[in-house]
């Protein structure tokens, strides 16, 4: 699946945090995919910037549109898209979530 920076990181936010060891190995490896490389920061400009709580991620925004196919799986796939439906049930979906809502439930 084609993914900006924006959705590789908001995917990342929504993956579980717990669960079993088959699906936690099977999402260790999907945190893999959807991180990126040394390129991949350097080129984006990419910083984390922690104030207390709160955790902020910045980029070069012209370079953040670049596309990257990331394979996730079928079952780590299921669990964006129950988190995804989760989350818009609930009516906590955001903007930021929005372009994966639609490449995960309306494709």
């Amino acid at each position: 699946m084609q993914l900006d920076t924006m959705e590789r990181l908001k995917v990342l936010e929504i993956l579980p945090k717990e669960g079993d060891f088959v699906n936690l190995k099977l999402i260790r490896k999907a945190r893999e995919a959807l991180s990126f490389s040394n390129e991949e920061i350097l080129a984006l400009n990419l910083k984390t910037i922690q104030d207390g709580d709160q955790q902020q991620t910045t980029w070069n925004p012209e370079a953040g549109a670049v596309q990257k196919d990331i394979e996730l799986g079928e079952v780590v796939t299921i669990m964006v898209v129950d988190a995804l439906k989760k989350l818009n049930d609930e009516k906590k979906l955001t903007e930021a979530q929005f372009s994966l809502y639609e490449k995960f439930i309306e494709s």
